[in-house]
């Protein structure tokens, strides 16, 4: 991983914590004495953010994933199809439908990250 995008990642991590913080106020969530129940929604903006951190890393590693995953099936196609061109007719179907069970399952993953960032 490239230092640019180590520092854009952190960089958005830290935007996604610290923007409950600027929209309060510059107040940090409540924290509780011992023995008193937490006030209600006290730390909802801080759940908020982590949740919607947590879902965005699952779709950028299911996207990242079925790209991996399409790209192995493309790649040993391609190579089987060089090593035996008269096969190449016979390995095409079967790689299409490969292929694109990987991406309906991506694309689930990334449907489930981001209903569950809109649900919350």
């Amino acid at each position: 991983m490239t230092k640019a995008l180590r520092t854009a990642m952190f960089l958005l991590v830290l935007a996604a914590l610290c923007g409950p913080v600027l929209a309060e106020g510059g107040q940090p969530p409540a924290t509780q004495p011992a023995g008193e129940a937490p006030a209600a929604g006290a730390n909802d903006a801080w759940a908020k953010s982590v949740a919607v951190i947590g879902a965005c890393l699952g779709a950028a590693l299911a996207a990242a994933g079925g790209g991996y995953g399409v790209a192995r099936i493309g790649a040993g196609c391609i190579e089987s199809i060089a090593r035996q061109p008269e096969a190449a007719r016979d390995m095409f179907a079967p790689m299409v439908v490969a292929a694109g069970m990987v991406e309906v399952g991506m694309l689930f993953a990334i449907v489930v990250c981001l209903v569950s960032v809109l649900a919350g």
